[in-house]
């Protein structure tokens, strides 16, 4: 019985000595970044190494970083970037899917590469022919130094077209630009779905007026949605209305619109919602 008992108590070590583990703070912690852009979801998952007072950048033994060489772009398994629907990176087409993002840092220039196999932190599996999309980009000197290393989605255009990949350690900081286009997705959005729910006509004509399509269909949308029940009330969707009358040039008919709208947003007890300072500033206009 005895040597059973003192079995069992090695057992019971041996198996708190393979499970139990003490954790304690990565030295390049992990990080991620995530926006859409257009109807892409972009996202970079990245590990983020300090700077802890050493040379980053250069070219001999005193810097971590070399020149010249190729570089994961970040610790451990290194940065991967993925995208939700076909994009363009620096003007070249990528398919939909993950990458990872591999540099050659320069002094005056850096390559910016985003390859189709995960090859973590071994550089050595580095295959140009794996390249989908590369940019030559010029780094910038920043000022104050940024001790861990950072990924952004940075500068989202205002028409929510394009974005940058920003990369920014140390002292250097580089941007490579990201296109979407999302007009053929939407059009086809439209197509189906206008015919399913009345509301998805104000978002149709809304998208028309604000992407310079076919004004006349945006107006034969929005008309068929006012003509519905009491959606002529809405005075914010009669405002939409002479917005396109107006780019339309239409001015006699977007004033007379305007001004239903704003007579409508006057008598709405809940109040206006801004819109008689949107409507007397759109007559404004167009007188």
């Amino acid at each position: 019985m005895k040597r059973i008992t003192n079995l069992i108590s090695l057992c019971v070590l041996v198996t708190f000595g393979a499970t139990a583990q003490i954790n304690t703070p990565q030295p390049s912690p992990a990080g991620s970044v995530s926006s859409t852009v257009g109807l892409t979801d972009v996202k970079i998952e990245y590990f983020r190494p300090g700077v802890k007072g050493r040379q980053i950048f250069g070219t001999g033994d005193g810097f971590l970083e070399q020149f010249g060489t190729v570089w994961r772009t970040g610790a451990n398994a290194g940065t991967v970037i993925s995208f939700s629907s076909d994009v363009k990176v620096a003007g070249q087409d990528v398919k939909a899917g993950e990458y990872q993002i591999v540099s050659i840092p320069g002094a005056d220039e850096w390559q910016v590469m985003l390859h189709s196999e995960m090859i973590g932190g071994n550089m050595n599996n580095f295959n140009e022919e794996k390249v989908v999309a590369k940019a030559t980009v010029k780094p910038m000197k920043l000022a104050n130094s940024v001790e861990r290393m950072t990924f952004q989605i940075s500068d989202i255009s205002a028409d929510n077209t394009s974005a940058n990949i920003h990369f920014a350690w140390a002292n250097t900081s580089w941007k490579v630009p990201i296109t979407v286009d999302f007009h053929e997705t939407v059009m086809k959005d439209i197509a189906g779905k206008t015919q399913v729910n009345p509301q998805n006509y104000v978002a149709a004509a809304n998208y028309y007026l604000n992407s310079g399509e076919d004004l006349e269909k945006a107006l034969e949308w929005m008309n068929k949605y006012l003509s519905m029940g009491e959606n002529s009330g809405q005075f914010w969707h009669v405002h939409t209305k002479a917005q396109i009358l107006a780019k339309m040039g239409k001015k006699k008919e977007a004033i007379a619109t305007a001004q239903d709208s704003m007579a409508k947003a006057k008598a709405f007890e809940q109040g206006d919602f801004g819109y008689i300072k949107r409507n007397e500033d759109l007559i404004a206009s167009l007188k």
